[in-house]
């Protein structure tokens, strides 16, 4: 479980670069939202603690419960649907008194660990029909439990870190020009009827919002929201409005961004720090990312290799996905930009995600 490590093989430039995002996390939230701001730096302590812990853990021994640690993440994702807390028509929390609980964020973490066993399990069959089926079934579970809630953005990020699993286990060439090629005619086919309402599995407000996002000034009740975002961000020009200000003509003073601490956070980051301060978070983002990848390279074996690649997925897309929302890129959605967004849950899952990458980087391959 434990072994000995040598501290020259701590990565400690990607340490420092999630702690350098977590604090500006912590002021954001902070000047979004002042009554959040010491529970996101008691997450960010928390996290780091989590974090060091993980990261001291042999992740060759936690994936010898793979299939627990799979059938744990069913069940918290079916309770949440039975016993979970309801807010705003979404049930996607679990109440624990001290806090509340969202399943789906330590989900992803709970998915790379167990897909990385999996395709390592099967490294030499994964371009056989069984083992690409098989695989589609286990995460289609999950995927329909997190759509049920419904929280229709988190299962396309989960679906996309999958995808990126796939495609590193060594997924072929020719299998995945043929899913392309059947995906974009399908692709177009779904969306136009979506447009026409005619898709089951997507709600009203969903719709709503995608509506909003094409003809903006034709649904304002519902394109508010992203448009006072992109003014916003527009608004901090290069050094922005300076943290905490008390400027009467701020969109976030104002209140025409609701939850600014979570998904608008980066508005708020782009009003109050401007274009340097933005450019810093997403650079930092970008290296954080790019240290996942490089530790799987020197990964000692496939699963190293897919843990530090899912990780790396996971922030990549769902910061790709936040920021463009909030710059007006994609339609608006329910996901936390990672480290910075407030959310204990998404802060301390993603510190997890992290000790494993650094776990792997202790234990790399030498040339």
């Amino acid at each position: 479980m434990l072994k000995q490590y040598k501290l020259k093989n701590y990565k400690f430039t990607l340490i420092i670069f999630v702690i350098a995002l977590t604090i500006m996390g912590v002021f954001l939230v902070g000047s979004a939202k002042p009554s959040l701001q010491n529970k996101q730096l008691f997450g960010m302590a928390a996290g780091l603690i989590l974090m060091v812990i993980v990261s001291l853990i042999d992740y060759s021994f936690i994936l010898k419960f793979s299939w627990l640690i799979y059938l744990f993440m069913i069940g918290v994702l079916g309770l949440v649907l039975v016993a979970g807390d309801d807010s705003g028509g979404a049930q996607r929390w679990i109440d624990l008194k001290f806090m509340r609980f969202q399943p789906s964020e330590l989900a992803k973490i709970l998915l790379i660990l167990f897909f990385a066993w999996y395709f390592m399990k099967y490294e030499e069959k994964i371009n056989t029909a069984k083992v690409i089926f098989g695989s589609f079934l286990l995460i289609a579970i999950p995927l329909a439990l997190i759509v049920e809630q419904p929280d229709l953005s988190t299962s396309i990020i989960t679906a996309l870190i999958f995808v990126a699993l796939l495609f590193i286990a060594g997924l072929s060439y020719k299998v995945v020009f043929g899913v392309l090629v059947v995906s974009l005619p399908t692709f177009i086919v779904l969306f136009t009827l979506l447009i026409q309402d005619k898709l089951p599995f997507i709600r009203n407000y969903q719709i709503g919002r995608i509506m909003a996002w094409l003809y903006p000034e034709d649904y304002p009740d519902l394109a508010y929201q992203q448009q006072n975002s992109i003014m916003a961000i527009g608004s901090g020009q290069l050094w922005g409005k300076g943290l905490n200000n008390l400027d009467a003509t701020s969109v976030k003073n104002g209140k025409f961004i609701l939850e600014p601490q979570t998904d608008f956070i980066f508005a708020v980051a782009g009003e109050e720090l401007g274009f340097a301060g933005t450019v810093t978070i997403i650079l930092l983002l970008l290296f954080i990312t790019i240290e996942c990848i490089l530790i799987a390279r020197r990964a000692k074996d496939m699963a190293g290799r897919l843990i530090c690649c899912g990780v790396a997925a996971l922030i990549g897309f769902q910061s790709l996905v936040n920021i463009s929302v909030a710059s007006g890129l994609l339609p608006n959605t329910g996901l936390p930009l990672p480290f910075v967004s407030y959310g204990l849950t998404s802060l301390w899952s993603l510190y997890i995600g992290i000790g494993l990458v650094l776990n792997v980087g202790l234990q790399a391959k030498k040339y």
